[in-house]
């Protein structure tokens, strides 16, 4: 039977004044050999038999593993961002915040068009871990055809309460090249404000142009980008 053989160095002792070499002990003159059989030794490819059963045990402990919980965890706050954009066309209205912008130009959209409400109401929903506004209020269904988008943002709050939490703070930038919205501003946050029942300080608006670059620049298109947090109750 053939054998692997393992030669042994020998140990180094070493005093303050002395350095010598002793070998291990040994029956013979010949160094210790240590022998170990090759039939102890098996190659590392797996076996059928080997795979079969690692198979079924990675069957076992898919089934083992538990479905996760349908209730979202209680964490003490979340934060959800949302985005949306509509194409401008002529003679439609121009919905802000809830609020009539003038303007020759409004949202095509198969609600009223509110890019900043449809924006919170999906940062509210992200933030609870819940499907997007395009889910909850499908453009399919005939019963959303030129709704007030009042109506969702008071559904993602009712959402928002339900769940334990309430708003923390907002902070969200609205981005069109037309019209100017500083004179309307602070009427846009006043009623964002009511629909989220949340104090003034706690809600933030910007307004930004897009330096004339792609629709949004050419008065072609307008968006809106919204971070919130929602802090447990």
């Amino acid at each position: 039977m053939a054998s692997t053989t393992i030669l042994f160095p020998s140990q180094v002792t070493q005093t303050a004044s002395t350095r010598r070499t002793t070998p291990l002990p040994s029956t013979n003159a010949n160094p210790t050999r240590v022998s170990f059989p090759k039939s102890r030794y098996r190659s590392l490819r797996s076996t059928p038999q080997e795979l079969r059963v690692r198979a079924a045990l990675q069957v076992e402990r898919q089934d083992s593993v538990k479905e996760p919980s349908s209730t979202p965890p209680s964490l003490p706050f979340r934060i959800g961002h949302g985005f949306d954009l509509h194409r401008l066309e002529p003679g439609l209205p121009l919905i802000i915040g809830g609020i009539d912008i003038p303007h020759d130009r409004g949202c095509e959209a198969h609600s009223d068009g509110d890019v900043l409400l449809h924006c919170v109401v999906d940062a509210i929903l992200g933030a609870l871990g819940l499907p997007d506004i395009g889910q909850i209020f499908p453009d399919s269904d005939p019963k959303w055809k030129g709704a007030n988008s009042s109506v969702f943002m008071r559904e993602a709050v009712r959402l928002m309460h339900e769940a334990g939490y309430e708003l923390g703070n907002l902070d969200a930038t609205l981005i069109l090249q037309r019209p100017k919205l500083s004179p309307h501003k602070e009427a846009i946050r006043a009623n964002l404000c009511s629909l989220l029942q949340a104090d003034p300080s706690v809600v933030n608006l910007k307004a930004k142009t897009h330096e004339k670059v792609d629709s949004l620049g050419e008065n072609r298109s307008i968006a809106a980008h919204t971070v919130v947090l929602l802090m447990r109750k």
